[in-house]
Order: C-alpha cells, then structure tokens, then sequence
C-alpha cells in the first residue's frame, strides 16, 4: 500500500466504530461440483489491484520509490518495482502455483513468451475507483486491459479457462472517505463484488480477493495513534468491518454462481498469526524482533536533492523485520503471510471434484 491512510480517518473511525466488533470471520472453503470444470494445475496467474501484489506496474521512469534503492535489496538485488525489499504476495502465490511470477503489464514488450505465466495488471496506490490524488489505473481499468488483450487476441479463451485470479485489496480506498463510513464501506465492497464477478464472466474459474489485512498494525498507523509498539484496536474494528461485508459479498457471489468460484484470502488472520497478536493490547511473543518497527525508517527511498542525504534509516538485516516500511511487508514478512495462508490456497486456486453420490 503505497498511499498513507488520512489521519483524519482514524479519528472519525475512532468516534464512529467504537462499538462495532466482528468475531474472526472464518472462510470455508467450498467443493467445485463434480460436473464441472477440474482445475488442479492453473496454467497461469492473472494480478489485480494495488502494492501488496505490484511487481513493477509502476513506470521506472516516474522515480517512484518502489524502483529507488534499498527498494530490492534482497530479491532481486535491486530496485524492481516491488514495494518491498524482496518478494510480495504476487511472487509466493506464483509460487505456490508453480508458475513464475506473471509479467507485469506496464514492463510488457509484447513478447508471447513474457506473458506465458499470466499477467499482473496491480498498480501501487490504487483502488476501485478513481481519485485526483491517485495517478493509476483503477480496477475496473486494469480488468479493461485484460479485456484489451483478449480483443487483440493476445490471450485465447483457454488461457483464462486453464488459469486463476488473485486480487487484492489493502484499503487505499479509505483513505478517501468521506460522507457516512457504513455506505462507503457498502460501496467499495459491492464495487469488488462487481470485479469478481467480471473477471469470472470473463472466463477465469477461480478468483481469489484479499480480505484486507489489520490496518491498525500498520506502522504508520501504530505510530500516528500513540499505540505504537502494539495495534490501533479501533482501526482494526473498522478493518474487520470491511471484511465482515466483503464475506457477504464472496458469498452471495458464490450462492449466484455455478461451483463457488470466489474465495477470501485472509490477509487479517495471516498478519495476526506471522506478528502473533493475540489482541491488540497484549501481543504475544514475535518470532520477528522488529514486529512492528520497519526495516526501512523514515521516507524509504528518497534523497534529499540538494544535499544528497538519505532521507531514511535501514535497518541491519531486513529477515528480523516484519514490515519493510511504513505500510509494506519485508520479503521475510510475506513469507510468514504465506506460510499462515498455506493451508488454505488448495481450496482458492484448485477446483475438487466432488465424490459422485451413488
């Protein structure tokens, strides 16, 4: 998440949401039927969203800090576009896959054999809709090129049959809020809900979204809150909230659509398990000694022009920090989120079939 969340946001969420506390939502996985399509090996990956699966959609030539140093540092030894220094939840997933990490679109030349993993259309910063302070293209536009490549022929139809989706979405949205919280959270998951259903229409039989991860344990948050080193409860009622409804979207999705299609990746279970925050008063014992301070401190990535100084602090060795920056992972961190998410993705991004009842 490239975008810092209002300030301003968090007072009103701390006036408004106070009293508003969900259990942790537990995602039950679902069985395609029996009669339908089998997906055990997906050819390819196809990317939608902001930061936290970024590969490098952000032009190198804008300077941002995503293709600054130390940005990359440990994977792949430089700046590649990742807001992490290593690997994100794109690569792991990939991985998981046994696919390569899809070709981001932006870095694409048009070469058959870049795009024959999939392709990541997820640009840091972005959200569902659009705003004058975001220059980026929103989800429903990096769907749109997607759309775009299918009519330049550049995907067959089998390629979405034959692959999976991820989507992911970290709340750069809110920092946009405005009017009544309830209706815009309404809004910004019906819009998701609209996504994942297109992005199924368009072929692809499994489509995975984030639920979005304890924004209250994000550093800078953490930190403009007081509550640092431990989590801003009252943001994460509000990040619960967001998943709460996102839940009741996925499902009536899924109640509407032939196999279940959608799944939840449950980013705020998997952050809460990798920092182990039992409650966000009384964290327990991190298996990471910066839980909560990022390796990269301060403006990561920016030197000051004229005296050429950094602008940051970097830590000594990035594998003992959880978070990178003030809103992104470490590769370490990530590895954790996915070691947390493993047990689940058989049931996102495989189809079973089902026992045939005799």
């Amino acid at each position: 998440m490239v975008e810092k969340v209002c300030f301003s946001i968090i007072l009103c969420l701390s006036a408004c949401l106070t009293t508003i506390l969900f259990p942790e939502v537990v995602y039950a996985a679902r069985r395609c039927p029996h009669d339908k399509l089998v997906l055990n090996d997906p050819e390819k990956l196809f990317v939608f969203g902001d930061s936290y699966a970024d590969t490098g959609n952000w032009p190198p030539t804008n300077a941002s800090g995503s293709w600054r140093e130390p940005f990359g540092m440990t994977f792949p030894g430089k700046p590649s576009g990742r807001w992490s220094d290593g690997r994100v939840l794109t690569d792991y997933i990939a991985e998981y896959l046994g696919l390569g990490s899809p070709q981001p679109y932006n870095l694409w030349k048009g070469d058959g054999e870049e795009k024959q993993y999939g392709m990541n259309f997820a640009y840091g910063g972005t959200g569902v809709f659009d705003y004058t302070n975001v220059d980026g293209p929103n989800m429903t536009t990096q769907i749109n090129h997607l759309q775009q490549l299918l009519q330049q022929n550049a995907y067959a139809k089998h390629d979405l049959t034959s692959s999976v989706a991820l989507v992911t979405s970290v709340g750069n949205d809110y920092r946009n809020y405005h009017g009544d919280i309830l209706e815009f959270v309404e809004s910004v998951t019906k819009q998701l809900s609209m996504n994942l259903k297109r992005i199924h229409e368009m072929g692809i039989p499994k489509v995975a979204i984030t639920a979005m991860q304890p924004l209250g344990c994000l550093p800078f948050i953490a930190f403009a809150t007081g509550s640092y080193p431990n989590c801003y409860e009252k943001t994460n009622d509000f990040t619960r909230l967001h998943n709460q409804m996102l839940k009741q979207r996925v499902d009536k999705l899924n109640e509407e659509t032939d196999g279940s299609p959608f799944g939840i990746v449950d980013l705020y279970a998997a952050f809460t398990t990798a920092l182990n925050i039992q409650n966000d008063q009384q964290p327990g014992k991190s298996s990471f000694p910066r839980r909560l301070k990022p390796c990269c401190y301060g403006k990561c990535g920016e030197v000051d022009d004229e005296s050429g100084k950094k602008e940051y602090e970097l830590c000594d060795d990035p594998k003992k920090a959880f978070f990178w920056d003030m809103a992104h992972p470490s590769q370490q961190g990530w590895f954790a989120v996915y070691s947390a998410l493993k047990p689940s993705l058989p049931h996102l991004f495989h189809c079973e079939q089902a026992t045939p009842i005799v």
